[in-house]
């Protein structure tokens, strides 16, 4: 039986006040209306339709090339009505699951359970217990079988007091939603077509009904606000602190991690407060990182130690590394073992050799580093002359003197020296010392000047 996943993401969102789409707000740097997409298709549903409205052209650019089935509800009239504007997309002998876009958290396992349910002959509800269920529509249950759903503003008080509650995840038939859909009736509190109403159209036709409760509530908490938002990213963000701690990794404040994508941690490693991994990162075994670092789609090695506020974007630090405090490897920096990048460097598409050093102010770019090359500070590499890149190679053993500018493209041979405070713009050989700077001049006899009346 084909599993086909309908996902409901047309509403505003007023309470969010935002001109963004309510589904396009992100939990850990993803909108959740992608975190819900992430989860049909790690259950390989066959097709997945979202339903759009409000903000429909953003909704749509956002997964431009992804293999989704888009659908127009141009006039929010109820989850009934949204759920129908699908059906004509969705194959007859297919089941499907009905979910929403604003809530992001939702397990792909509790939605395995939930289709598993689903034959064709039965429906399955996907249900919570709440201590405070206001707001919520509740199960109505008689000798312990589904009979009803009953919304907030529908319920009578004996009804108010059900602690079961619907999340709005459903599996069901699309042989059943083209029956039932187009007989909902909008008499009702909101005057809107209530998807809920389908489960008395199956009572009333023998369709059983099962029920599946998620692990935790979190997996089916909605989102109407700021407030809310905030809440499920900082559950979200425990849950990931939890899972990198339960590998041997320290945090020295697992309420001040934020892991924005995949972060897989060696053991014994060591991460400060306020650090914020974006991507996907990979970092090794006893790596230490300082506190307020930002670390993009970069791997570090076993043994390296990043220090206090560094960015890392698109970077392979190898073993033993030495990097910051304030550094920032931009993309295409690769460093061997045992390199050192300094305070307030800053480097993009360069290679450094085992054990060499940028120890601190200065710019490597476009640049090939061989072994033990010491970079002295202030250096930088004039890589570009405002319409080309060029790229500047530095061999084995050299030392670059303190405030040298390179303009590349140039190459300085290996264990060369270039004295301090040089321009360097034609290559320099093996061994050589380059020096290129204007002679001094010592004027005796000189006065300062006088500060005028």
């Amino acid at each position: 039986m084909k599993t086909e996943v309908v996902i409901l993401a047309a509403g505003k969102g007023t309470r969010m006040r935002s001109t963004l789409p309510k589904v396009m707000h992100p939990i850990a740097g993803k909108s959740m209306l992608g975190h819900v997409i992430d989860a049909a298709r790690a259950i390989e549903a066959d097709a997945i339709h979202v339903v759009v409205g409000h903000g429909a052209e953003k909704v749509t650019a956002a997964f431009s090339g992804d293999k989704l089935s888009w659908v127009q509800q141009t006039e929010q009239n109820g989850t009934g009505h949204a759920v129908r504007q699908a059906l004509p997309d969705l194959a007859d002998d297919s089941r499907v699951l009905i979910l929403y876009g604003d809530v992001p958290l939702i397990a792909a396992d509790t939605l395995k359970r939930l289709g598993d349910l689903c034959d064709g002959q039965r429906m399955a509800l996907l249900t919570t217990n709440m201590n405070d269920p206001t707001g919520y529509g509740r199960i109505v249950r008689e000798h312990d079988k589904v009979v009803a759903i009953v919304e907030q503003k529908d319920a009578n008080p004996e009804q108010l007091c059900i602690q079961e509650v619907n999340t709005g995840m459903m599996a069901v038939s699309a042989k059943h939603l083209n029956k039932w859909l187009p007989a909902l009736s909008s008499d009702n509190a909101q005057g809107e077509y209530y998807l809920t109403d389908i489960i008395e159209m199956a009572v009333a036709d023998g369709v059983a009904i099962d029920v599946v409760q998620p692990e935790t509530v979190w997996e089916v908490q909605g989102v109407n606000d700021r407030a809310q938002l905030n809440e499920l990213e900082r559950y979200y963000q425990s849950c990931k602190a939890k899972e990198i701690m339960s590998e041997g990794v320290t945090l020295a404040d697992a309420n001040r991690i934020d892991i924005r994508g995949k972060l897989s941690v060696g053991q014994d490693s060591y991460i400060d407060v306020n650090c914020v991994f974006e991507g996907e990162c990979r970092i090794g075994a006893n790596v230490t990182i300082g506190p307020n670092c930002v670390i993009t789609n970069s791997s570090i090695g076993d043994g390296s130690t990043i220090k206090a506020s560094s960015v890392l974007e698109d970077a392979v630090v190898a073993e033993d590394c030495d990097i910051g405090p304030f550094a920032r490897l931009r993309p295409g920096t690769v460093l061997a073992a045992r390199a050192k990048i300094g305070n307030f460097v800053e480097t993009k598409k360069a290679v450094l050799g085992v054990g060499s050093k940028v120890n601190h102010l200065s710019y490597i770019g476009d640049s090939e580093l061989g072994e033990n090359v010491n970079v002295g500070a202030g250096t930088i590499t004039c890589n570009y002359d405002g319409v080309n890149k060029s790229k500047t190679v530095i061999g084995d053993g050299a030392f670059i003197g303190s405030n040298t500018s390179l303009v590349a493209p140039v190459t300085v041979g290996r264990n060369a020296t270039v004295g301090a405070g040089s321009t360097i713009t034609g290559n320099v050989a093996d061994e050589e010392l380059a020096v290129a700077r204007g002679k001094q001049r010592n004027i005796s006899g000189w006065s300062r000047p006088q500060k005028k009346n």
